[in-house]
């Protein structure tokens, strides 16, 4: 059983261009294929099994699976329901499962993240980055989806902005932010086509991270947070 599936549920899908991975089907395709393409003889419900299991994308370490955009005109409900099924069916297989949502609030009006352990709300440093993490916040504490922990980061922090950073955050412990600095690697491998997920030990921003995570998770080990196998991005 490998330890990981990740899922890109933005419709404008771009988590397989951050770890190197080439797509070929997403979920909007086969949504769109539902409309015309079943085959004689078999039901919807096997021919989306058979699709899914198509467009995932596996590697040694993680599995990937992305939603993607519908064809045409429209919204993207149908898609995000096929998600919400998609999850359901594969989450069972796999101890650990790392959404990575569009920027915004929908994702959690539509429900698509419903039971969550630990909820990482990213923002930059500029003001109304922070009211809108804010926000999303307040709106999980609304729709009474289940998080077991938030965690905001602020993301291209830059020296100089803790006082103002302190003014938007107020209410949340210093236990639940953190920042990652700028980092001019991350612009020159975007620049360049080249993956994230391989940027160098020198980048200030992956050690930063790798701080964080390695903190999360070595909470998680000595059992001093509530989350136990479903991470979540907004």
């Amino acid at each position: 059983m490998k330890p990981i599936l990740a899922v890109d549920a933005d419709s404008n899908a771009n988590f397989n261009e951050v770890l190197g991975l080439e797509v070929e089907e997403t979920l909007g395709q086969v949504r769109e294929m539902l409309k015309e393409n079943v085959p004689v003889g078999m039901t919807k419900d096997m021919f989306i099994e058979m699709k899914v299991e198509q467009a995932l994308v596996e590697t040694k370490d993680f599995d990937l699976i992305v939603m993607g955009r519908p064809e045409g005109p429209g919204c993207y409900c149908a898609a995000n329901n096929l998600l919400t099924r998609c999850i359901d069916r594969l989450i069972g297989n796999y101890p650990y499962l790392v959404i990575d949502n569009e920027a915004g609030m929908e994702h959690f009006s539509r429900l698509t993240a419903k039971d969550i352990d630990l909820l990482f709300v990213v923002s930059d440093p500029s003001r109304r980055g922070m009211i809108s993490a804010r926000r999303i916040c307040d709106l999980v504490d609304e729709l009474g989806i289940r998080v077991g922990r938030r965690f905001l980061i602020i993301n291209r922090y830059r020296e100089g902005l803790t006082r103002l950073i302190s003014q938007q955050i107020k209410g949340l412990g210093p236990e639940s932010v953190a920042t990652i600095p700028e980092d001019e690697l991350i612009y020159q491998f975007d620049l360049e086509g080249k993956p994230t997920a391989q940027l160098p030990p020198e980048s200030v921003a992956l050690q930063a991270a790798d701080e964080i995570f390695a903190r999360l998770i070595g909470e998680l080990i000595m059992g001093q947070t509530p989350f136990s196998s479903q991470l979540g991005e907004a």
